[in-house]
């Protein structure tokens, strides 16, 4: 074979094979395009939607709406069928043409704690429990900031032990509503007094330490709570107790 004929040869095998890398391209090309524009409706939000806002009452107010989105972007559980959201609320902020999805909505009990508690980063809330004269009155809210004090009793004889400040410085996150407590000690004297007994729930954003210490303070003894503000002074120290508890007997 002379040179003409073999650079023929190969002119048609390099043609071919340009033809068929073609074919294969515009394959794929059809592909990618019939996957781009092969859309379904799903319902997306057209408005920002809030943590703990209800879905009934976001669609009643036209915040969601049907879009078209393509096969390949809808996401896991998004639909165009709103059944499944039907008595929810939202779990986290959902954003304008987000799409929905079941595990963004559930029941108010899942968000109750993250909306109304802001608890701060690297804290726990909880709760405790004192007497209204103990909390300051009505004076103490939601963000103030307390002194948690706390008084040791003899369980035997019920006499104070020692009174230390146990927390120097929590923010209330929560003051709970008011209820008498009924320790069984109760007669016809302290229902006419109406106040005596009546407690109520603080919830305090704490550490996990400080959290222990205070479920053991109160099956020790007794809780309340110090008002604060920017110029209170609080420092621990012994505490009072039977032996330095006037002038002069300070430690």
């Amino acid at each position: 074979m002379d040179r003409r004929k073999l650079l023929l040869v190969v002119a048609a095998v390099v043609a071919a094979l340009g033809v068929a890398l073609v074919f294969v391209y515009a394959k794929g090309a059809d592909n990618r395009a019939a996957d781009k524009f092969d859309t379904v409706e799903v319902l997306v939000a057209n408005k920002k939607i809030s943590p703990g806002e209800s879905f009934d009452d976001a669609l009643e107010s036209g915040k969601f709406e049907l879009a078209n989105v393509a096969k390949s972007q809808v996401l896991d559980g998004a639909d165009d069928k709103s059944d499944q959201f039907e008595g929810t609320v939202a779990l986290t902020t959902i954003y304008p043409n987000e799409q929905l999805i079941p595990v963004k909505f559930g029941g108010s009990d899942e968000v109750e704690a993250a909306v109304t508690l802001p608890i701060p980063e690297g804290k726990i809330a909880i709760s405790i429990a004192v007497e209204d004269a103990a909390r300051v009155g009505y004076f103490i809210r939601p963000g103030a900031q307390v002194a948690v004090i706390s008084t040791l009793i003899d369980r035997t004889t019920q006499a104070p032990i020692v009174t230390r400040t146990l927390l120097e410085k929590v923010v209330v996150l929560a003051a709970g509503d008011t209820s008498a407590i009924d320790d069984g000690s109760s007669g016809d004297e302290e229902e006419e007094g109406g106040e005596d007994g009546i407690k109520q729930l603080l919830t305090i954003a704490v550490s996990q330490r400080q959290a222990e210490q205070v479920r053991f303070a109160e099956k020790a003894g007794e809780l309340s709570v110090a008002l604060l503000n920017s110029a209170s002074t609080v420092k621990p120290d012994g505490g009072v107790n039977e032996e330095n508890l006037f002038p002069g007997n300070e430690d």
